[in-house]
């Protein structure tokens, strides 16, 4: 007896996932920071496929790992995930789970319980994100992710702790014992600690489960009780903001856009970074970058063109430009790739005025070279795209439902619909000059 994997229920609709169960632990002192507020907890997390996706990926490329090898390990994390997921408003698995061995199972869940944060600490407002294995060079357990941003702008980070678990013993208890216990042992120790990033000022612990062939989910959080103050009538509580600039600690910058441009395919920035924080050597390719301007949504990005081009580096951007019928044909290959995943073409690209500023800012520091780091960086955040706090209804949807894509707040973006017909032009990153204005 053969057996085939469903395709008839690949996942494409929208989710809800509710959180089932919330526990503060007190701290001493507390709060940590005078000025941090913890921001009001989310209820309820609705999520697209495509924000899954992007958020999984984001997660798994947050390492130190080789840019080449985290590229390899982005393709994984998309071709994989729209099979073992229903389609259904209902969180469930599939039933192609069971042809995943109970290792690979165990891995694959651990993957959508650090995608289920990432969204989880998007829809709270923090936005800059590294791996917290910097917290400790020895084994001592310790959170999985660092983040910045939102209601810890310029008090400090916070830190987040995952754990997934698709298994027939899940229950919302016991997802609630997992969530207590991992704080109390990986989160806890580190509240009020420095970190390379700066002062610790809350953390969270979130636990996912899922019981396979039983609809729906749980979502346990634990996080760090902060005392009530009595607040200033002349200085309003800080509260998180949707967009604008935000003041980010560079080497956290680094980190997140690091993995955001090895999503992207543009891999030489990963070097560059890697040379300036001295863990690699002067890049040997320091060539210029082309990127195509592209407009999805009623929204400019800016996609690396070696990533529409399979023949290796993108030879000539100008003869890209002079010869229009290439991108006509790189859109049909794009399109034949979403045709073979039933209309996903998972295509990482990033915000243009988000991609200009971090950019700009990394040529700057290159031409200063390795002394002259700045401790901060004024970077933009943006409001999120196919993920929100509250019902489906919070989703935007931008100008038409046609358009499948998420936005997340550091301006990375995950394309799940047809590529656009046409291309607003190029632009040319030079590691010395920057992001050079679109040619005419």
């Amino acid at each position: 007896m053969s057996l085939t994997v469903s395709t008839s229920g690949i996942w494409r609709s929208d989710k809800t996932i509710t959180l089932t169960g919330h526990a503060r632990h007190r701290h001493v002192p507390s709060p940590v920071a005078p000025d941090f507020v913890a921001p009001a907890v989310s209820t309820a997390l609705s999520f697209r496929p495509t924000a899954l996706a992007g958020a999984i990926a984001r997660t798994a490329t947050l390492q130190d790992a080789p840019p080449e090898m985290l590229a390899r390990w982005k393709d994984s994390v998309l071709n994989g995930l729209e099979f073992l997921i229903t389609d259904d408003a209902t969180f469930a698995l599939s039933p192609n789970l069971r042809f995943l061995a109970d290792v690979e199972r165990s891995f694959f869940a651990g993957r959508v319980g650090a995608g289920i944060a990432d969204l989880y600490m998007n829809s709270l407002g923090y936005i800059w994100r590294d791996n917290a294995v910097c917290l400790s060079s020895s084994l001592d357990p310790h959170a999985d992710f660092i983040y910045a941003g939102g209601n810890a702008s310029k008090c400090g980070v916070v830190l987040a702790e995952a754990h997934g678990s698709f298994s027939a013993n899940v229950t919302d208890a016991r997802m609630g014992l997992q969530a207590k216990r991992k704080y109390l042992r990986q989160v806890k120790p580190y509240v009020a600690a420095v970190s390379p990033h700066g002062l610790v000022v809350h953390g969270y612990s979130m636990a996912f489960g899922v019981r396979p062939g039983t609809p729906g989910a749980f979502l346990r959080l634990s996080e760090t009780q902060v005392r009530k103050q009595r607040r200033n009538l002349t200085t309003p509580p800080t509260g998180s903001k949707e967009s604008g600039d935000e003041t980010v600690p560079t080497r956290l910058a680094f980190a997140a856009h690091r993995s955001n441009f090895i999503l992207m395919d543009a891999l030489p920035i990963a070097d560059w970074i890697d040379w300036l924080l001295k863990r690699g050597a002067l890049p040997a390719d320091r060539e210029p970058i082309g990127f195509i301007m592209l407009r999805y949504a009623g929204q400019k990005f800016l996609a690396c063109a070696d990533s529409v081009w399979p023949f290796g580096r993108f030879p000539r951007w100008s003869e890209f430009w002079d010869h229009p019928r290439l991108w006509a044909w790189s859109r049909r290959r794009l399109t034949r790739e979403a045709a073979r995943h039933e209309g996903f073409v998972g295509w990482f690209v990033i915000d243009e005025k988000s991609g200009e500023q971090f950019l700009n800012a990394l040529s700057g520091m290159i031409r200063g070279g390795l002394e002259q780091l700045p401790e901060y960086l004024e970077l933009p955040s943006r409001d999120p795209v196919g993920f929100a706090n509250g019902g489906t209804d919070s989703l935007r949807r931008r100008e038409a439902p046609d358009y499948d894509y998420a936005l997340f707040r550091d301006g990375l973006a995950l394309l799940g619909g047809p590529p656009p017909r046409r291309i607003e032009g190029f632009r040319i990153w030079s590691p010395k000059e920057g992001l050079l204005p679109p040619e005419p």
